[in-house]
């Protein structure tokens, strides 16, 4: 891997646009010659001069002179900007796993503060904010005036103490949120072995390795190692890698990540400001999960690292790829310390996925759009009037299903009934339950399940084939040896 690869080069949306904008035509840049830019960096002290000694109060030069840096970068691009010390701190502390405050992402639009995903398991995730919610007051304070480190800055504080934040969530009136700030311990990976909660008997469905990944941290790679080998000690059928809500993270992680599912082929390509500035990333040989099926959860919330992934697997067609069009950043930042503690967030490069796609404003498409739904069951699992239900009818000798299956069942249908009431709080329900819920999620399941059995019954005929063959070969080779026998 080339050297600016291994940089901490994050490619996460920290400071962006909510949503992905067309982009316009571009205009050839008009350089200024060196007297020029004297004379503009002449009138710049000039503005600061003038803004220092006439301003109605006590200006505050070090602000000044932060706010005209970071206007500069900013001007480049959404991604681009000037980090004073303690912002350069708080970014490498969110970076390497833990940090104090709420647990969100944000991010700036039209000068207000959108959500782009609570982290799991933490206050803001325990309170209900989600992906798409908008702030719009922090502590009784609007947020229309503040740029997104201030935003940032109010919301964090001492861990026990709280923060009162007004949400407003699509289609529906502000509410008030008192959250309390905690020490967030960033843990990239939760993972599991799911089956249908829903199942009459799941003992006779294929385990699915599930693999809920938040954030691309510096411990990602670790995390999903142990996962990984946690898991196929299980012997699951197959994978469902959740990237929704992920907002991204260290580029080294998402090359590991994909990886880690791959035998050979480009995950990545980065491309610089010249045109001979291309760096490709390649896997290694050694595909962890041994080729079983894997689908891939994307959603609007998923991007930058998050994209990577999911483009990198797409186009090696190692997985399918399933939910709604992702966020769109296909861009690379990199962070120049200046020496004083304080240092450049800047833009360095553009990546593409293997087949020479750039997501920049545009997004991973999933191979299989999967809107998030409710569902309501309008079909028994089974009829009151069957074959079963004559007096006299004959039985099944192989049959599987037992009087004890079938309370079970009934008590699950019962359940599914009851959870079709909105009166009872998602956030009470159990893991299983809300997995029940997560329209998106079965249906990954589901196709995990399908691959899974397809490539059996794959495997299955190409042994067969095998096997005949070689019987094929034993006979021929006997027919041969007895007529030499004879001659």
């Amino acid at each position: 891997m080339k050297k600016f690869l291994l940089l901490l080069a994050l490619v996460t949306p920290f400071v962006c646009d909510a949503a992905p904008k067309k982009e316009k035509k571009e205009e050839p840049v008009e350089h200024l010659t060196d007297e020029q830019i004297y004379s503009e960096l002449k009138k710049l002290a000039l503005v600061f001069e003038t803004a220092r000694d006439k301003f109605v109060e006590e200006a505050d030069e070090r602000k000044m002179l932060e706010g005209a840096m970071n206007g500069m970068l900013s001007a480049l691009d959404p991604h681009s900007s000037y980090l004073s010390a303690d912002d350069f701190k708080e970014f490498n502390d969110k970076s390497h796993g833990e940090f104090g405050g709420l647990g969100i992402q944000i991010t700036s639009d039209k000068g207000a503060i959108r959500v782009i995903s609570p982290i799991d398991d933490t206050p803001a995730a325990k309170a209900g904010i989600e992906a798409g919610d908008y702030i719009t007051h922090i502590d009784g304070e609007q947020v229309f005036d503040m740029n997104l480190n201030q935003a940032v800055k109010k919301m964090k504080g001492k861990p026990g103490t709280s923060v009162k934040l007004t949400v407003v969530h699509d289609g529906e009136e502000p509410k008030v949120m008192t959250l309390k700030r905690a020490i967030i311990k960033v843990k990239s990976i939760k993972f599991s072995e799911k089956s249908d909660a829903a199942a009459l008997d799941d003992d006779k469905l294929p385990k699915i390795g599930y693999l809920r990944v938040s954030d691309f941290g510096a411990t990602t790679t670790k995390e999903l190692n142990d996962a990984l080998k946690d898991l196929e000690k299980k012997n699951v059928a197959g994978y469902v890698l959740d990237l929704r809500n992920n907002p991204g993270g260290y580029l080294t992680a998402a090359i590991e990540m994909s990886d880690a599912f791959l035998n050979d082929g480009e995950i990545v390509s980065t491309r610089g400001k010249e045109k001979a500035d291309i760096e490709r990333v390649f896997a290694k040989p050694g595909d962890l999960v041994n080729g079983k099926p894997v689908v891939v959860l994307i959603n609007h919330g998923s991007a930058s690292a998050s994209e990577i992934v999911a483009g990198a697997l797409q186009d090696n067609g190692r997985a399918i790829v399933m939910g709604s069009q992702s966020f769109g950043k296909g861009s690379v930042q990199q962070q120049k310390p200046l020496g004083d503690g304080s240092a450049i967030h800047i833009t360095i490069a553009r990546y593409y996925t293997p087949s020479g796609r750039s997501i920049q404003n545009e997004g991973i498409t999933p191979d299989i759009e999967v809107l998030q739904s409710k569902i309501e069951t309008l079909e028994k699992k089974e009829s009151l009037f069957t074959e079963a239900t004559f007096n006299n009818s004959l039985k099944n000798d192989a049959s599987s299903k037992k009087d004890k299956s079938k309370k079970k069942d009934s008590k699950k249908s019962k359940k599914s009934d009851d959870d079709d009431e909105d009166e009872e709080d998602y956030l009470s329900l159990t893991d299983e339950e809300k997995d029940a819920r997560d329209y998106q999620l079965q249906r990954a399941m589901d196709m995990v399940r399908a691959l899974s059995k397809i490539g059996k019954k794959n495997l299955e005929k190409i042994e067969e084939a095998e096997t005949k063959d070689e019987v094929k070969n034993e006979k021929s080779e006997k027919k041969d040896s007895d007529k030499k026998s004879k001659k």
